[in-house]
């Protein structure tokens, strides 16, 4: 069934979460134009590939058609008739096989019980004996060789190919995974942080299908995720305003699971709207 919005609807939604993107991205903007640098937040604009402009637009997702929207006749997805807008079939066709990887991906984390042993080692690991830190302004918190006694007074076990493959070569084997981009559908669980944070990426590479509401709210829990991510790290980012998480001691494993726990539970219902979308757009 298809559900149709006239232009004073859908455009009153567009101008809401243009307003919401700009909230959300605001600081980053203003940097840019700095060109100053943030070792926490601008993880999302360079990790991920979606820039605060492609953000604003707004999308609608399956099943909805807007009146007087010819301007969507230039964005890659749509198909207008009329002056009317809707997803194009044939992208979609196009992008099956790729809607069914992501598909296959979310659903089978979903069905994995989800592990909240990791502590966060894998910031850790990414230093392990190397002078080629990848947040060179920042110091470590424990200096290079304490960093290096907690990495190895630890079980690592990063089950996500994409911390995983940014381990040093030292680090690699001490980890009880060895993740593949292969193996990542078998491997990648609901406790991960990496793999909570990634619902965004998912969620930007089912642009323009996936619904924009839909895609900040994974943004938004992105974001959340990140900044406990580098609390946890070696690094000592207190001065921007991130008093760390201590994971070497038995008081920050605690705090560390219980957030990772939290982010697990805001993380669920996002996979499986997801799911549900990709199972929509492939029907």
């Amino acid at each position: 069934m298809t559900t149709t919005l006239a232009f004073a609807e859908w455009s009153s939604y567009a101008m809401d979460h243009a307003a919401r993107v700009d909230g959300l991205v605001a600081g980053h903007v203003e940097r840019r134009k700095r060109r100053e640098a943030h070792p926490v937040e601008d993880f999302l604009f360079t990790y991920y590939s979606t820039r605060p402009n492609q953000l604003r637009v707004w999308h609608p997702g399956p099943g909805v058609r807007l009146l007087e929207a010819s301007e969507y006749g230039d964005r890659r997805g749509y198909v207008v008739v009329d002056g009317a807008a809707s997803l194009d079939p044939a992208e979609i066709a196009r992008r099956a096989d790729n809607i069914a990887w992501i598909r296959g991906l979310l659903a089978a984390t979903l069905e994995r019980q989800a592990q909240f042993g990791c502590f966060g080692l894998h910031e850790w690991a990414m230093v392990y004996r190397t002078s080629d830190v990848r947040h060179e302004r920042w110091p470590l918190r424990l200096g290079a060789e304490g960093t290096d006694r907690v990495v190895e007074s630890h079980k690592v076990a990063c089950s996500h190919f994409d911390a995983f493959r940014f381990f040093t070569p030292s680090a690699r084997p001490l980890n009880v995974l060895q993740p593949t981009r292969e193996s990542q559908p078998a491997l990648e669980q609901g406790g991960c942080l990496h793999a909570n944070m990634d619902l965004y990426k998912w969620a930007t590479k089912l642009m323009p299908f996936t619904p924009s509401s839909l895609l900040l709210d994974c943004f938004e829990l992105a974001r959340d995720i990140r900044t406990l991510d580098m609390q946890a790290s070696p690094y000592d980012l207190a001065p921007l305003g991130y008093p760390p998480v201590r994971i070497e001691t038995a008081e920050g494993k605690a705090e560390y699971t219980a957030a990772q726990r939290a982010f697990a539970d805001r993380a669920r219902p996002l996979r499986r709207q997801l799911v549900t979308l990709c199972d929509e757009l492939l029907g």
